[in-house]
């Protein structure tokens, strides 16, 4: 225990600049992920903020209870794991294809033009995202209204049927994300040896072999670690996405976990209950993270730990 004490004092003083840097880090890390976890005793609790953690009743398991016997249980579940079910299947791939793209071009200014051009959109809230949607497809002089009509068609809503929920939700998330997403895959790129490429070509191998052979290949561990993280999040969609897409219409489609905690826990102020939904979305995604980490090492990964 002292050996590694003294290790760690010795490490520290020879790389003090780093520690420093990653002391803003490591104090957001403490002050508003780990420390707030107290605040989950809460779920086992009737909770009354005036009587504080301590004063108010033990209730045991009686909010999951609630939880699992609430009609609109097994609908938030299905709602929350279709979204984020589609994200992987649909948005997932958008990035490493994209990137797998833009490392083709040998051009590197307009490389660099076409990159900005993706990722500019992720930095938009989402409130602004779905009000372009909005006015895209809603405004009654809008673009596809006026393209519907034209047609001879009938005027129709888009963001207000159910049936296009779904899609029109994916849709915003690869637009607004997908060039984001190439950052870090361009960044794993780079790091690829350019002699694989140069032996490739020597052996007769075209683009696409180069791609499948070594491009893939060499991005494969981040391709899994992103996927691990995603998977840790599968119950866990945009808040403020989804709440501004949602609407007495297409609820049935479209309420999720972290909307009806909202309603449930802000607005009906029942905080015990939106904490023990919290609480359950936090073990599932890390059993699922645990899994899919043991599955990712099966298949020869270093997984993200």
């Amino acid at each position: 225990m002292k050996t590694s004490r003294l290790r760690l004092l010795v490490d520290i003083r020879r790389d003090h600049w780093l520690y420093i840097m990653a002391l803003p880090g490591i104090l957001y890390f403490i002050i508003f992920k780990y420390w707030p976890m107290g605040g989950i005793i809460i779920a086992f609790q009737d909770f009354f903020p005036f009587s504080g953690f301590f004063g108010s009743q033990w209730v045991g398991m009686k909010h999951f209870n609630r939880l699992f016997d609430d009609p609109d249980f097994f609908m938030l579940l299905r709602n929350t794991l279709m979204l984020s079910v589609y994200q992987l299947v649909f948005a997932f791939p958008v990035p490493i294809i994209l990137s797998l793209m833009l490392n083709e071009l040998r051009r590197e200014w307009f490389k660099r033009s076409i990159q900005t051009l993706v990722y500019v959109p992720h930095f938009m809230s989402w409130v602004v995202v779905v009000s372009m949607f909005f006015v895209i497809f809603e405004s009654p002089r809008s673009i596809f209204q006026s393209l519907i009509e034209s047609w001879g068609f009938q005027n129709f809503s888009i963001m207000m049927d159910s049936g296009l929920f779904r899609p029109m939700y994916i849709l915003q998330v690869i637009w607004r994300d997908s060039g984001w997403g190439t950052v870090i895959y361009l960044a794993a790129l780079a790091g690829i040896s350019p002699e694989l490429y140069e032996a490739a070509k020597i052996d007769g191998a075209g683009r696409f072999r180069q791609i499948w052979h070594i491009t893939l290949p060499g991005i494969r561990s981040t391709i899994v670690i992103l996927l691990l993280l995603k998977l840790s999040d599968i119950l866990d969609t945009s808040f403020e996405h989804v709440f501004n897409l949602v609407n007495s219409l297409n609820r049935e489609v479209g309420e999720v976990f972290d909307t009806y905690v909202y309603r449930v826990g802000l607005i009906n102020g029942q905080l015990s209950y939106a904490t023990s939904i919290g609480l359950f979305k936090g073990v599932v995604g890390l059993l699922l993270v645990i899994f899919a980490n043991w599955l990712a090492k099966k298949f020869g990964e270093e997984g993200l730990y």
